[in-house]
């Protein structure tokens, strides 16, 4: 609402994606209101780097990330009233709403809390095949927005109107993006900024 009282009804996006599932108006995903959020979410990873630069021993860097997850998931849990669609502020994607920088932020601080010990600590993975597209993670990016919807990339079979179509076309993209960087790691080619 305050979107589109401040920039009026034309400037705003007119066809949001939740329109079926939240029966809402058109909105700004980057509104305001949505920057705002994303304020929240940056300075929510900003306290996870800072985490890793003045606490040394893992142990103390695995306590504090656990902490924090535990605490954002609880908040968010409770702002979405512990389901998808109910509670004070719903969790919604589209509006970048608090609930959902909460509780992806406590996802994210659980799985980087599970990869850090699994592969700085214990040593039992290398990271592979992560290590090679985070050495051109830039190249990869803009790469993949010139070329998404080029072949190899992008294909149609079918209606494409599924999830399983949708995630297939996805995992074989990323696959081949994943090659891609491995030979440009084996050939050392970087491009950084």
């Amino acid at each position: 609402i305050y979107d589109r009282r401040t920039f009026q009804i034309q400037h705003v996006f007119q066809h949001p994606t939740a329109k079926t599932v939240y029966k809402s108006d058109a909105y700004d995903p980057e509104g305001t209101l949505g920057t705002l959020t994303s304020i929240v979410q940056v300075w929510l990873g900003v306290q996870t780097g800072v985490t890793m630069l003045v606490y040394p021993r893992a142990s103390s860097r695995l306590k504090r990330w656990g902490v924090w997850a535990v605490t954002t998931g609880i908040c968010g849990a409770i702002l979405c009233g512990f389901s998808q669609t109910g509670g004070w502020i719903p969790l919604n994607k589209n509006l970048w709403s608090l609930s959902f920088v909460l509780v992806t932020n406590s996802f994210a601080l659980i799985l980087l809390s599970a990869l850090y010990f699994v592969i700085d600590i214990k040593k039992w993975w290398s990271g592979a095949p992560f290590f090679e597209p985070g050495m051109n993670s830039i190249l990869l990016y803009v790469a993949h927005q010139v070329a998404h919807a080029l072949l190899p990339w992008h294909y149609v079979f079918g209606p494409m109107r599924t999830h399983f179509t949708k995630l297939v076309e996805c995992l074989w993209g990323t696959s081949l993006w994943v090659l891609i960087s491995v030979y440009l790691y084996q050939k050392k080619i970087f491009w950084t900024l």
